[in-house]
């Protein structure tokens, strides 16, 4: 496992690595507009989701997926806004949630075809040419960020509809997620969520500048009495071994639907192989123990 913070493959670039570079969300100006999740698809050219209503809130889109790499969760609750404040009324809590490009990715380490890699920027991207579609780094992911695109072969390689059916059901299979507008990152542009943000909710810099602000940030509103307000995957001692993108949130993690203590899935590989290693010898040892005295 690399040294804590230090995102792995990052130093391969040598003198062409960058600083590194991420998002920083304040949620506690988020006003839901999803002109992130608009910027993001007109930019990148996702095909469109979100059109049934999903009855349990005004979030349409409802997750990350191959579909929405920028979603804007809507969580309303019977909650206070601030501490001094008796009343129980309703809140809403926004979050615009993407993918964390995480120092450790277990994406990263669980792909086969290297089609994920880290970029000269620190951030972690998808290169979808090479990607075989197996689909190891989607449980991989603590965040559940990666998902495989399911869109008929006639949609995505121009097949004509008289085509026999089976080539028409064949499904894209790759999969897809934020690459922190990697391609915009090497033209000296800021990614298209953060570009189009209204409220500054996301910003976009330098991972230790962000980080900073972030901390004033929070300083600002426990002072002013915010009821919950924290910083999440802020920290570089993390399970991941700390976030290219991190949050404040305004409650736990867990009410946004984002994991408390996430862990990167291979943390403890090198202990497993081990384990198994040691398992493998001592069955082979009985094994040919019991032939051995068997035979006696």
């Amino acid at each position: 496992m690399q040294p804590t913070g230090t995102p792995a493959g990052y130093e391969a670039w040598g003198d062409d690595k960058h600083e590194r570079m991420g998002f920083f969300t304040d949620t506690s100006v988020c006003i839901g507009c999803k002109a992130c999740e608009v910027a993001c698809k007109e930019w990148n050219l996702i095909p469109a989701d979100g059109q049934e209503f999903l009855g349990r809130s005004y979030d349409n889109t409802g997750e990350l997926n191959a579909e929405t790499w920028r979603h804007v969760a809507f969580i309303e609750q019977e909650k206070p806004l601030r501490t001094e404040d008796g009343s129980v009324g309703l809140r809403w809590l926004m979050e615009s949630d993407v993918c964390k490009h995480c120092s450790h990715a277990a994406c990263l380490d669980v792909c086969p075809t290297g089609s994920l890699f880290r970029t000269e920027y620190g951030t972690v991207v998808v290169q979808q040419d090479i990607c075989n579609g197996c689909g190891y780094c989607v449980p991989a992911c603590p965040f559940g960020v990666l998902d495989e695109r399911h869109m008929a072969s006639s949609e995505n390689m121009g097949h004509k509809p008289d085509l026999p059916a089976f080539l028409g059901k064949k499904e894209d299979g790759r999969v897809w997620k934020c690459t922190l507008c990697y391609d915009r990152l090497k033209g000296g542009h800021e990614p298209a969520c953060s570009h189009a943000c209204p409220t500054k909710s996301i910003q976009f810099g330098p991972l230790d500048e962000l980080r900073e602000r972030a901390d004033k940030r929070l300083a600002k509103l426990q002072h002013e009495g915010w009821n919950g307000a924290q910083l999440y995957l802020r920290d570089p001692d993390d399970g991941i071994g700390g976030a290219g993108a991190f949050f404040l949130l305004l409650d736990d993690p867990e009410v946004y639907g984002l994991p408390p203590d996430p862990l990167v899935a291979t943390a403890k590989l090198p202990e497993m192989w081990m384990n198994m290693a040691t398992a493998a010898a001592v069955l082979a040892v009985g094994i040919v123990g019991s032939f051995l005295f068997g035979r006696e």
